[in-house]
C-alpha cells in the first residue's frame, strides 16, 4: 500500500488515465448489452406477434369450415319407402348398385307395361318397340325416387348390372338381352343407352346366366362378353365386344349330354367354366373357349391353362373326372385358403372338392336341395354354407354347415311353398351373420297340415340359437327378394319385388324397401326351445342394437 500511495504520489496523470480507461471501457460494455437486450426485445415481440397471427389463421380456417364452407350433405335414408307400377308385371331380378354416386346403395330392377311411371312418361314407342314392352329401372336407396327409367326389349331374357366396362365411354353399365334376340347395354349413372346389337341364336334357346365378363380380347380397351345359348345337347359360345357389341369371330359349339348350366371358376392364371347337366361335369378353359369360337391362339395372363386341371380333363369329350356320375343338381364356388373350392350337390349329398388337386374334402348326406348354396358366418370368421333341402310335401330343413369340416352347425325345420324366396344373410360386428329365412315354423307336435304354409320373414342370429324373430307374413306373391347393406356398415334392409310375373295377367307391381330394424323392434319371438332364456323384450332389444359390417 505504501508502494501504491508512493507511485500515485510521484505520478498522478498515470492514475487519473487508468480511471479514465476503466470507465470507458465500462460504459461500452453497457452500451453492447443495452443493445444486445433491444435485439431480445425486438426479437421477442417478434415471435408474440408471428405466434399471435398463426393463432389467429387457424382460427379462422376452423371457423370457415364449421360454418361458411358447407360439409357435404349425407343422404337421410328413409326407413321404409315403396314405388307402385299399375297394370304391370315384374320380372325376377334385382340388383344392387350405387347409381347416382351418393354412396347409399339403389336399387334396378324390370318390369313390363305400357308406360313408365309418371316421373319420366316414357312409353315404349320413344324407343320403337311395340306396346307393352320392357322397361329397366334405377330406384333411389334412400326414398324410392326413380333415378331413371328406360324402355329396352319387347321382352327380358335375362338382365345384368355389374359390368364396370361398357360403351365407348368404358362406363359402368347393364347388359340387358331381349326378345326378339336382342343385345341392349344402358349406362349404370344415366340409363342412357350405349349399344344394341340383333343376334341369331337360333331357335328355342335357353340363355345359360350369368352372362360372363372376359379380358379384353379384341384389343380395344373394353372388357368383352362371353354368352353360352343351350340348344337341345349342344351350347353355343358367342364373344361380343364389350365396346360395341359386335361379334368377334364365330359361334362355337360344346356337347353335353342334357340341360346344362355353369359356374366359372378362377384360378391363379387361368379361368375355367363348368358346364354340369344331371349326369356329367365338363370343364372347358377360357383359352379353348376362345380358340373355338375365333379360330385363333391369343397369349394373355388370363388366359393360361392349370397343369393339374388339364390332367383330369378327357380331351375328346371335356369330362372332368371330379366324382361319379348322378344328378348333380348344383355347383357353386366356396372360397378356401388359396384358392376357390367347389361344392358339387347332388340328389342325396353335397361334397367339397379342393380345387387345387380335385381331391374331396368332405361329403355331408343331404336330401333334395331346393335353394342356391349361401355363405355366411355361424361361428366368427368360419365360413359356413347354408342349405336348404326338401325333407316332404311342403316342408324343407334348413342347414347351416361349416366350410371346412362339412360339421352342420345348426338346422331348423320349416313348411315352405315352392316358390318361396331364397334365404339371404348379412355380416354383423361380432364377425357373424344374420339369417334372413323364410318358411312357417310350427311347434313340433302342433303342425297344421290342412293349409298352406303362409309366407313368413324369419331372422336368425347365432347369438340365440334357441330363438326366431319373426319379421312379417306377406301373403302376396314375392317375384325377387334381396338384403344388403345400403351403407358401409351401415343400414342394413331387405327388398321385395312383388306382382304378377311375366307369364300372368297384368296388375299391381310394387317394390319396397325396409331398415331391418323397423321389423326387429316390432318382431314376435319363436321359441324353438326353452331353456334359461332371457326376456322377449331383452332379446328384441339386444338385437336390435346388433351392428353390422361390410365384408371385403
Amino acid at each position: 500500500m505504501d508502494n501504491k500511495d508512493s507511485e500515485a504520489e510521484i505520478h498522478p496523470l498515470k492514475t487519473e488515465d487508468a480511471k479514465a480507461q476503466e470507465n470507458h471501457e465500462n460504459s461500452v460494455e453497457r452500451r453492447i448489452i443495452i443493445k444486445q437486450s433491444s435485439r431480445l426485445s425486438r426479437l421477442s415481440r417478434w415471435r408474440t406477434a408471428a405466434f399471435f397471427i398463426s393463432l389467429f389463421l387457424c382460427l379462422i380456417i376452423v371457423f370457415a369450415f364449421s360454418f361458411i364452407i358447407p360439409c357435404p350433405e349425407r343422404p337421410v335414408s328413409e326407413r321404409t319407402w315403396f314405388r307402385n307400377y299399375d297394370s304391370a308385371v315384374a320380372y325376377q331380378f334385382l340388383a344392387i348398385e350405387d347409381v347416382n354416386e351418393d354412396k347409399v346403395q339403389d336399387v334396378l330392377f324390370a318390369f313390363k307395361a305400357s308406360n313408365s311411371s309418371s316421373s319420366f312418361n316414357r312409353s315404349c314407342l320413344d324407343e320403337g318397340l311395340p306396346s307393352p314392352c320392357a322397361f329397366v329401372a334405377a330406384v333411389s336407396g334412400t326414398n324410392g325416387r326413380a333415378l331413371w327409367e328406360r324402355p329396352a326389349a319387347e321382352e327380358i331374357e335375362w338382365m345384368e348390372c355389374d359390368i364396370k366396362q361398357l360403351g365407348e365411354a368404358e362406363v359402368p353399365g347393364c347388359l340387358v338381352m331381349g326378345k326378339p334376340v336382342s343385345l341392349t347395354t344402358v349406362a349404370l349413372r344415366t340409363g342412357e343407352v350405349l349399344w344394341r346389337q340383333s343376334s341369331d341364336f337360333g331357335a328355342n334357346y335357353t340363355v345359360l346366366t350369368p352372362v360372363a365378363v372376359i379380358p379384353d380380347v379384341d384389343s380395344d380397351g373394353v372388357q368383352d362378353l362371353i354368352i353360352f345359348i343351350a340348344t337341345g345337347d349342344k351350347i353355343k359360345t358367342f364373344i361380343h365386344s364389350g365396346k360395341d357389341g359386335r361379334q368377334i369371330g364365330s359361334a362355337g359349339s360344346l356337347n353335353v349330354d342334357g340341360k346344362a348350366r355353369y359356374v366359372r371358376l378362377n384360378l391363379d392364371s387361368s379361368s375355367y367354366f363348368l358346364f354340369y347337366t344331371e349326369n356329367s361335369l365338363y370343364a372347358y378353359s377360357l383359352k379353348d373357349l376362345y380358340s373355338a369360337a375365333t379360330g385363333m391362339e391369343i397369349k394373355l395372363p388370363s388366359l393360361g391353362q392349370d397343369s393339374q386341371w388339364e390332367k383330369n380333363i378327357d380331351h375328346t369329350t371335356h369330362r372332368l373326372s371330379l366324382l361319379s356320375s348322378g344328378d348333380i343338381r348344383y355347383l357353386a364356388k366356396i372360397p378356401g385358403r388359396s384358392r376357390e373350392n367347389i361344392l358339387v350337390v347332388k340328389s342325396e349329398m353335397a361334397t367339397l372338392i379342393n380345387a387345387q388337386n380335385l381331391q374331396t374334402l368332405w361329403t355331408l348326406n343331404t336330401s333334395r336341395v331346393v335353394s342356391e348354396p349361401l355363405l355366411g358366418y355361424y361361428k366368427p370368421d368360419v365360413l359356413g354354407i347354408v342349405l336348404e333341402t326338401e325333407i316332404g310335401p311342403n316342408m324343407k330343413k334348413v342347414m347351416i354347415v361349416e366350410s371346412g369340416s362339412g360339421a352342420v352347425q345348426w338346422d331348423l325345420k320349416l313348411n315352405s311353398r315352392a316358390e318361396s324366396p331364397g334365404p339371404a344373410t348379412l355380416s354383423t360386428a361380432d364377425h357373424r351373420s344374420a339369417f334372413l329365412l323364410w318358411g312357417d315354423y310350427q311347434v313340433p307336435g302342433n303342425e297344421t297340415r290342412s293349409r298352406a304354409p303362409l309366407q313368413k320373414l324369419y331372422l336368425f342370429h347365432p347369438s340365440y340359437t334357441n330363438v326366431l324373430l319373426e319379421l312379417r307374413n306377406s301373403t302376396d306373391q314375392i317375384i325377387a327378394f334381396n338384403a344388403t347393406l345400403f351403407e358401409r356398415s351401415r343400414h342394413a334392409c331387405y327388398v321385395l319385388l312383388r306382382g304378377p310375373r311375366p307369364s300372368e295377367e297384368a296388375g299391381p307391381v310394387s317394390l319396397m324397401k325396409r331398415k331391418l330394424k323397423e321389423d326387429v323392434s316390432e318382431s314376435r319371438v319363436v321359441w324353438l326351445s326353452r331353456g334359461a332364456a332371457d326376456s322377449e323384450q331383452y332379446i328384441r332389444d339386444r338385437l336390435y342394437r346388433m351392428r353390422f359390417q361390410s365384408r371385403a
